[in-house]
């Protein structure tokens, strides 16, 4: 049912590919990280995780009701029952992630399993962590899910795939693909993606990388990439991710490295207009740079910014492919 990806390296656009691995490489020379900058750095991304992950899927929780329900246990008004278990539920299946992450053995379908029952308990027990037994159709999308009577062969196909041929890609394309796989078989009637960016987060964490969150700004982008790994174009979703991951590499390294002066001009974080001055490129050039992840930039918020290293190291790139 799924086409055959190229080679993991392949499907990462050469320059973000780069600059993953010279930034985990540099986030590893760091280790061990500062314990207290780690303890705010997974404060802040499990809290995003959360919120990020439930929005996506229609949770009307905001970014500060999130925190309030995980840090007091207070409910909050106008608020259904369901989107507070939503939070609880997910910190519960995110420590859960965390200790599957020291385990020696590979990832499997039980784990997929185990990870959506905690999804999804008080919420619907008697689904959570049984695979689906009826059709599905995915509102707005082209892809139709696997018949149910399928699925559990699909699953085991599923883990087949990862412990084996997903071992020769770049980590962050398996754990793309295994992501994009879970959610084109859709084993459960609900909690389909919360389960799948949960499962790609705890491969990421296996080989090292930070928690990565998929946005819900990006949610737009999110889906339509899904939907091309669907049809058959996988390096779409894979950089997509890929550029998460990237953002999420960022944070652990501001956060981590020791300061000991002012940055140089060069590598201070700026707006994408002022960084497109004194360059052949407008403002709207490298924000579709940014975003497809041939230059190194950061979104906060709406906006990009970019540091005028990485307009240079792209513009020397484009000198040496001509």
């Amino acid at each position: 049912m799924y086409p055959i990806p190229m080679p993991g390296n392949t499907l990462l656009e050469a320059r973000l590919l780069i600059r993953l691995d010279q930034k985990k490489h540099d986030l590893d020379a760091l280790r061990p990280l500062p314990t207290a900058a780690l303890r705010r750095l997974q404060e802040q991304l499990t809290l995003e995780w959360i919120y990020n992950s439930n929005a996506i899927e229609g949770n009307t929780l905001t970014l500060q009701e999130t925190r309030l329900i995980l840090e007091t246990g207070l409910t909050i008004g106008g608020k259904s029952l369901r989107e507070h278990f939503e939070v609880t539920n997910h910190r519960t299946a995110i420590a859960y992630v965390e200790a599957l992450v020291q385990e020696q053995e590979p990832v499997s379908a039980f784990h997929v399993r185990q990870i959506h029952r905690l999804v999804m308990a008080q919420i619907d027990d008697e689904a959570a962590g049984v695979y689906r037994q009826l059709p599905v159709r995915i509102a707005g999308a082209t892809h139709t899910p696997p018949v149910a009577w399928e699925v559990e062969r699909l699953m085991t196909e599923w883990s087949d795939w990862l412990a084996c041929a997903a071992q020769e890609l770049h980590p962050v394309a398996r754990a793309a693909l295994a992501h994009h796989r879970l959610v084109a078989i859709h084993p459960f009637l609900d909690g389909n993606g919360r389960t799948a960016r949960l499962v790609m987060n705890l491969l990421l964490l296996r080989d090292g990388y930070p928690p990565t969150v998929i946005l819900k700004l990006n949610r737009g982008q999110y889906y339509r990439v899904l939907a091309q790994a669907d049809a058959g174009r996988m390096a779409p979703f894979v950089n997509f991710v890929g550029r998460a991951v990237e953002r999420s590499l960022t944070l652990y390294l501001e956060a981590c490295t020791v300061q000991t002066a002012a940055p140089l001009a060069d590598d201070a974080w700026i707006p994408l207009r002022q960084a497109a001055s004194g360059t052949p490129y407008s403002q709207e050039y490298l924000s579709l740079l940014a975003r497809i992840g041939r230059l190194e930039a950061v979104k906060r918020g709406r906006n990009w910014y970019t540091t005028r290293r990485a307009v240079d190291a792209y513009q020397r790139s484009i000198t040496a492919s001509g």
